[in-house]
């Protein structure tokens, strides 16, 4: 075995991750070498929304899988859970990212997967390294780090790699390409961002498509089936190493505003997300030209922090005053795209941009194929309802496609594939022998840099079509085009430069180890130039400045009652999780709320809201809902005095004298707008069956002990009672017990839970016990241990072969 051999052949690649760590190192220092933190909204609410069951976990050292701090109670799968099964692939995650923290190490493992990618479709590890910066520093991935959408950029990060063995498999490298394949596809499933998963999976399948259309031309078919029953054993073991996290993330989608909604109002129930909410964040057609030049679009919503405008000129003259111009210039000159607000331009890159016209003239034609119909869908489907003749048939046809919001999230499918064609084209562009290689560098280079200067000349804008005085439309229109015009001459000089380097080397004017140097210097200017407009110094604060999570003299109010009850923030209540870092609430803020919980908001409870921030009383009639959820407290403010107590707050459980009776759920749902809810409750009686039972004025209940899994109450009545619960009703997990004995719990009232009482004096406690997770951790270690046997074979199989060489 040949050991001289062997490290030259490991040298670029350990170059590579030295490359990588110091990047990561630099553009994160504040995280890394400091003592600060980056101040990510998702990151601070997805926080505020576990934090119940993290303080649980840290006292008992039980996952809690339920939490009753967001909107009445729901299951904390998507939440806050730790999976005893997963711990094997959470292990190798922080080996391969070298410990790095959270953020960084996102970034970190894109350049690393990508970079495997790139070596894996032939690149050289000079060129891949260049590919990988680009790929992990994407300006898109930056800004949603920044925004604190970790998930989905660690479920991006992986997506290469998953590509990577996919691709070992269809070249007849089964063992490493099925290890890879099941490795890197437990850990995109692990990552827990379904969205990201299912773009990965459309590119996938275009790749399949073009294949097995190669496969037959060449009469190939028999080893293209091989190879994808390879792929499908790889897939069982990815699988079956996050088979609890599927298998819950299923069930509770059945129920959650994701699944098929119980409603037939309309005439016809939905089957996810409404076409609206899945739409509304749709890029406009022309807004993909930030792909090229980042502020095609002006940038950030609300971001624009530059002088010298020819708008502040003019406002100026007219005697504004510095925080009018401010106000003007901030909102006029920042983001001017139809979505409701971005935090940042989608820039792939000039220089990726450049290097993607050369891929379509230099790669493979199967390859093109693939990847140029993958890139335009996927800036097809990111235009949303402004291209509703393929997104609509995509929502009405497509499977599960109707499950995701936010679509302009699909670019991340066209930045993978533009950097993946344009380096595999520049592979083969630098290792064309023929004549034909700097006629097609000409070509590529006049088609980029001619876009852009086209689109400087023009500097298109659209039409401001809301009211304000001509002189400043004119003013606005003729600063937007400075803005636009400023980015586009950028990345003129980023393609005009990259073309040089490229002809030099090509005419052999530089040698490799400059090349490939000054080519990987150039991406970092224009990628991180772009980045450091978002996420910079600025963005990063310390721990104790972090307001967030400390307490407002308001919290301190409402803490002192030890009571269990819930607050209701008036302070847009259902789009915020702070409140749940200290309070259970009526509110909060998640992607998938229970469906049932969201139609009762929308239909019943938001119009109590309304009459009380309406009218600014509160009475027994316009809180008749709000006290049946044990609203106890409301907040108005941070102060002690924007503390509001509601008198009418009806506790945890009590006993009601009689159950009105309805059919199907509209009629539920309806009947609460005048139940009587201190002496009534509702059933659907097509799916639960009334109990006999009387009414004991004297019978009392209430809640002795408090977990997130565990209520344990106490009731007292001389007759057979039917008590109601201030818990959400959800039909999976969760077990009832009067004196030991298992009984069914019924829903009532739409959302809560009922349950009919013996007479007497009695310990009632509900448990939550889900199968998806006692029984999904056992099989996950089974298939995470055989995927740790896998990889390990896979490395002494790689071994063999170096030392059989």
């Amino acid at each position: 075995m040949d050991l001289q051999k062997i490290k030259k052949q490991a040298l670029p690649h350990a170059l590579a991750i030295i490359v990588f760590i110091a990047l990561t190192v630099i553009f994160y220092y504040p995280l890394i070498l400091g003592d600060k933190t980056l101040d990510q909204h998702d990151v601070n609410q997805g926080v505020a929304s576990g934090i119940e069951l993290s303080n649980f976990r840290a006292e008992t050292g039980e996952e809690g899988l339920w939490t009753n701090s967001m909107f009445g109670g729901m299951p904390a799968y998507l939440i806050n859970v730790r999976w005893s099964g997963s711990t094997i692939l959470t292990t190798i995650e922080k080996v391969i990212s070298f410990g790095f923290p959270s953020s960084a190490r996102e970034t970190f493992l894109s350049m690393l997967c990508f970079y495997v990618l790139l070596v894996v479709f032939g690149v050289r590890p000079s060129l891949a390294i260049a590919g990988a910066i680009a790929y992990g520093f994407s300006t898109f991935f930056i800004i949603s780090i920044q925004a604190g959408h970790i998930w989905k950029v660690r479920a991006i990060a992986y997506a290469p790699l998953v590509i990577a063995g996919v691709h070992l498999l269809y070249r007849s490298k089964y063992i490493v390409g099925t290890a890879l394949t099941a490795l890197a596809l437990a850990l995109e499933i692990n990552s827990n961002h379904l969205q990201i998963s299912y773009y990965l999976f459309l590119i996938l399948v275009l790749y399949g498509i073009v294949s097995l259309v190669v496969a037959i031309k060449n009469k190939t078919v028999l080893p293209f089936i091989y190879s994808n029953l390879f792929v499908l054993a790889a897939v069982v073991i990815a699988v079956g190493a996050n088979f609890g996290k599927i298998w819950s993330t299923y069930e509770y989608g059945k129920y959650s505003i994701r699944g098929k909604s119980e409603l037939t109002a309309n005439g016809e129930t939905s089957n996810g997300l409404d076409r609206d909410r899945v739409f509304s964040w749709s890029s406009g057609k022309l807004e993909s030209f930030t792909f090229l030049v980042p502020n095609f679009y002006g940038g950030v919503s609300g971001g624009y922090s530059d002088t010298g405008s020819e708008l502040e000129k003019v406002l100026q003259q007219n005697n504004a005053p510095p925080d009018q111009i401010q106000q003007y210039t901030r909102g006029l000159l920042s983001y001017w795209g139809t979505q409701p607000f971005v935090a940042g331009p989608v820039y792939a890159g000039a220089i990726i941009c450049f290097l993607f016209v050369i891929g379509i003239l230099c790669a493979d034609t199967k390859y093109r194929v693939w990847l140029i119909t993958a890139t335009v869908l996927g800036i097809a489907l990111s235009w949303g309802k402004n291209f509703p003749s393929l997104n609509y048939l995509f929502y009405d046809v497509v499977p599960l496609y109707s499950k995701f919001r936010a679509v302009s999230m699909t670019v991340f499918i066209s930045i993978l594939t533009m950097t993946l064609l344009g380096f595999i084209g520049l592979e083969q562009l630098l290792k064309d022998q023929t004549k034909e290689k700097v006629k097609k560098l000409l070509i590529a280079f006049g088609i980029t840099a001619g876009l852009v200067l086209l689109i400087a000349i023009i500097a298109y804008v659209p039409r401001i079509d809301f009211e304000m005085q001509d002189f400043i439309k004119i003013a606005v229109n003729a600063s937007r085009k400075s803005i636009i015009r400023m980015d586009a001459f950028r990345s003129i000089f980023f393609i005009t430069a990259t073309f040089a380097a490229i002809f030099f080397f090509v005419k052999q004017k530089l040698n490799a180890g400059a090349f490939a140097s000054l080519f990987s210097l150039l991406i970092i200017l224009d990628i991180l130039g772009v980045n450091y407009r978002y996420l910079n110094s600025d963005s990063y604060v310390t721990q104790r400045k972090n307001t967030f999570f400390q307490e407002t003299p308001a919290d301190q109010v409402i803490l002192n009652d030890k009571s269990h009850f819930r607050v209701l923030n008036f302070a847009d209540p259902f789009n915020e999780a702070r409140t749940s870092v200290f309070h259970n609430s009526i509110g909060g803020y998640h992607g998938a709320k229970l469906a049932r919980y969201e139609e009762f908001v929308t239909h019943q409870l938001s119009g109590e809201i309304q009459e009380i921030m309406t009218t600014g009383r509160i009475t027994q009639s316009n809180t008749r809902l709000l006290s049946m959820l044990n609203a106890k407290y409301f907040l108005v403010g941070n102060t002690a005095e924007s503390v509001v107590q509601n008198p009418n707050a009806m506790g945890n459980a009590w006993f009601v004298q009689s159950i009105k009776e309805v059919n199907t759920p509209d009629e539920e749902l309806a009947s609460l707008s005048d139940l009587a809810v201190r002496r009534e409750a509702v059933m659907d009686v097509s799916k639960f069956t009334k109990p006999a039972f009387q009414y004991d004025s004297s019978s009392s209940i209430t809640l002795k002990s408090y977990a997130p899994n565990k209520l344990v109450y106490e009731s007292s009545s001389a007759a057979n009672g039917y008590a109601v619960f201030s818990e959400i009703y959800y039909p999976e997990g969760w077990k009832a017990f009067i004196a030991d004995k298992e009984v069914t719990i019924d829903r009532v009232n739409y959302i809560l839970r009922g349950l009919p009482i013996p007479a007497g004096t009695h310990q009632i406690e509900f448990r939550f016990e889900p199968e998806v997770y006692f029984v999904g951790n056992k099989v996950m270690w089974g298939f995470n241990i055989a995927l740790l046997l896998l990889s390990g074979f896979a490395i002494g199989v790689v071994f063999r072969s170096l030392k059989a060489e």
